[in-house]
């Protein structure tokens, strides 16, 4: 089973060139799960319920989000729009599943492949130097045993490389797959771990790489060299679509590989 994970897609330069390689990437090599992580997608902050509509009609099974998840105030109706029990469209875009309590939509989704294989996808987020996070280890022990698939891929939004590598180790041979993703630069210590896990730091940003972190140069370097604030705005230049392949046996869950993939115009 072969699983595509799309990192951060970042602004409509990060739309565009996911737009142009997802369906010879899917058919290249016989995708049968495609999940995104669009919380940068509208404009660099957040995603619009318009635009989560787009990414699924290019294939997205599973939408996940961020730190930015709530910057599109609209979403939270369309999150709303689906009951739990749901496979529609906003049932299947997540937020953080260990934020606090009473927080709109769900972190986790299960669901089933075209070929019949049952999978999960959680959403956690980090949180060092994150705000309103509950403890992502706590959160996850809490929700792995109501999941009944054997196919479960964890996106850990996260800033610290520390945390994502302790969740990587600490999900080794319980979760198919845990992929970093937040800080936008793609790590190379993709691996499988020793129990069957398939691992990467950050998967990197699908955006902009003439930029910093997305964002106009300019705009982000006077902010560092003056302190003073600004607002920052969504670059164009030399997109890339930064991913990762992850396989593995439907079976077991169990990784078998894992693949960097980088992809520019």
């Amino acid at each position: 089973m072969n699983i595509l994970f799309v990192g951060d897609i970042f602004g409509s330069a990060g739309r565009r060139i996911v737009r142009e390689h997802i369906g010879h990437l899917c058919q290249a090599h016989a995708v049968d799960l495609v999940i995104i992580n669009s919380e940068n997608a509208a404009g660099g902050f957040g995603v619009t319920p318009s635009i989560a509509e787009d990414l699924f009609d290019l294939g997205a099974d599973v939408l996940t989000t961020g730190n930015h998840v709530w910057d599109k105030r609209e979403l939270i109706d369309y999150m709303n729009s689906a009951p739990a029990d749901s496979q529609e469209r906003p049932r299947r875009l997540l937020r953080p599943a260990n934020l606090q309590r009473g927080t709109p939509g769900y972190g986790v989704f299960e669901g089933t492949t075209k070929s019949g294989v049952e999978y999960a996808v959680v959403q956690l987020m980090g949180r060092v130097y994150m705000n309103g996070t509950n403890d992502p280890f706590e959160a996850i022990d809490a929700l792995l045993p109501a999941i009944k698939a054997k196919v479960v891929v964890v996106d850990f939004h996260a800033e610290v490389t520390s945390e994502k590598v302790a969740m990587g180790w600490y999900l080794d041979g319980r979760v198919t797959a845990v992929l970093g993703t937040h800080t936008h630069i793609p790590t190379a210590d993709e691996r499988v771990l020793p129990g069957g896990t398939a691992y990467q730091s950050d998967v990197g940003m699908s955006g902009p790489y003439d930029s910093i972190i997305g964002v106009e140069k300019d705009l982000v370097m006077r902010k560092f060299l003056t302190g003073m604030p600004g607002k920052f705005e969504a670059a164009k230049g030399n997109p890339k679509m930064c991913a990762a392949l992850v396989t593995c046996d439907p079976a077991t869950g169990r990784a078998s590989g894992i693949q960097r993939i980088m992809l520019g115009e």
